[in-house]
């Protein structure tokens, strides 16, 4: 992955105009291509699991036991990508753009490490890892295969979202939502051959879902590193001839490593949470498996917005310009909501259709129906929480945005699901999750209200004269 001679001036306007274009349009171009992206990928999770539920209930418990490990794998990845687009997007609003490419660069570097690292973790302790959680043979043996797979194959995400936020932080979607969307088709296609045996493939189950997963994953990075070999960029990216920096790491993972500590925190709950819907049934783990396929439908789109408005908050704050970032704020506030308000409408008025896609049985029914709803009053202060965090991440206090997790997460979601559940039995784990997004959404309140007061509100406004 080289630099040519002759600086891309498209690439260059392409940053530029995260200080200039109208901020209601600008939102729009940047955030639609990963919202698509996005929905596209929430997609095939929840088809991947609709054709693991065909294969048996037990089948989807032992993916939804591994889904933990996905989501760590996913929070290394993304948290590490968070804090390559921030430094990126900043070190171009200061119009120091080798800088910049030197950000690219070492970003390879780590996403290998993190694969290697996650390589070694699955092949050697996937099974002492599934075995604490169940002693159903058919559980073990699907959650196992699965996992063993989707780790020692951690590469190719880690490479796939680095890229994506790269090129994002030039301004550029259009490219990752191509690669994503490419690459999901693929492992939808796939996955239906391998997981039934459909025409010459073998029949593979829960492994060839894990597979196509991978062939997918691995088709999105050669597009994405195809495209950013050949094209011109605006940053200089090299593989080779440099060192590592420790100023440089220590500045992604200064707005990244909070970031995945966030991130992993979902992780550990989820982990958390499976533990205690399993003394009750393991039909109420694969409730859970269901909900946190479904719900991403409703919460990628959010995400995706966020890919998009943090080029721009990270660019104007490097720019010192306030007004474009709040109003870049309360505009991605309203969009959010939006999202989160429809999402608990179908959650609402849908919860049995919802569960039937994925072959429920009646106790699935029985448990899922109520949970569905309760734990979908929580989307809308989800949504709140959602883009403060990136605004803490995007003016580089990616700490903020571990405090929220937390409230949410450890200081909200966990303590109340232990105590809810000797009260009100299941129901009360299903309560738990809308009353940590209100204290998530007390506590972003709270800190965006004093990132204001002590930083923002002294930006200089006129820096750029902008059309927004």
């Amino acid at each position: 992955m080289c630099y040519r001679k002759g600086t891309s001036k498209i690439m260059e306007m392409n940053a530029l105009r995260m200080g200039t274009s109208p901020v209601g349009r600008l939102i729009l171009s940047m955030s639609l291509p990963a919202i698509f992206s996005m929905l596209v990928q929430a997609m095939y999770n929840i088809i991947d699991s609709i054709f693991i539920a065909r294969i048996s209930e037990a089948a989807l418990t032992g993916v939804t036991l591994i889904f933990p490990v996905n989501m760590f794998i996913i929070a290394v990845s993304v948290g590490t990508g968070v804090g390559v687009n921030s430094l990126i997007s900043r070190r171009l609003g200061q119009k120091k753009y080798e800088e910049a490419g030197m950000v690219a660069s070492q970003s390879y570097r780590l996403a290998f490490i993190s694969g290697f690292v996650f390589m070694i973790l699955g092949l050697f302790f996937s099974r002492t890892f599934v075995e604490f959680f169940s002693d159903n043979p058919e559980i073990i043996e699907n959650a196992v295969i699965y996992c063993q797979i989707v780790t020692v194959f951690s590469i190719f995400i880690m490479i796939q979202i680095n890229n994506d936020r790269i090129l994002q932080a030039q301004g550029n979607m259009l490219v990752p939502m191509v690669t994503n969307l490419v690459g999901a088709t693929v492992h939808i296609i796939l996955a239906y051959f391998l997981v039934f045996g459909k025409w010459i493939f073998p029949e593979w189950g829960v492994a060839g879902a894990a597979i196509a997963t991978i062939i997918g994953q691995g088709t999105g990075v050669l597009l994405g590193s195809l495209y950013i070999y050949k094209k011109n960029h605006l940053i200089r990216i090299r593989i080779r001839g440099f060192k590592m920096d420790p100023g440089v790491i220590r500045d992604i993972y200064s707005v990244g490593f909070p970031s995945i500590l966030m991130q992993s925190l979902a992780s550990l709950m989820l982990l958390a949470v499976n533990g205690i819907l399993i003394g009750f049934s393991e039909a109420a783990v694969a409730v859970m498996g269901v909900y946190f396929r479904t719900q991403s439908f409703v919460f990628m789109p959010v995400f995706g917005l966020n890919q998009g408005i943090m080029p721009i908050i990270g660019y104007n704050y490097g720019a010192k310009n306030k007004d474009r970032i709040m109003k870049t704020y309360w505009l991605s506030l309203m969009m959010a909501g939006a999202f989160m308000g429809i999402g608990t409408i179908l959650f609402q008025i849908g919860p049995h259709f919802i569960l039937e896609l994925f072959n429920a049985s009646s106790e699935m029914l029985r448990i899922g129906e109520p949970a569905l709803r309760i734990i979908s009053i929580g989307f809308l202060p989800a949504a709140f929480s959602i883009i403060c965090s990136v605004l803490f991440q995007g003016i580089g206090h990616g700490i903020y945005s571990l405090v929220v997790s937390l409230a949410r997460q450890f200081i909200g979601l966990l303590p109340l699901a232990f105590a809810l559940s000797f009260l009100w039995g299941v129901t009360g784990v299903w309560w738990a999750f809308p009353a940590a997004e209100f204290i998530g959404m007390a506590a972003s309140g709270v800190l965006v209200y004093r990132t204001y007061v002590r930083e923002l509100s002294s930006l200089d406004s006129e820096s750029i004269k902008t059309r927004s």
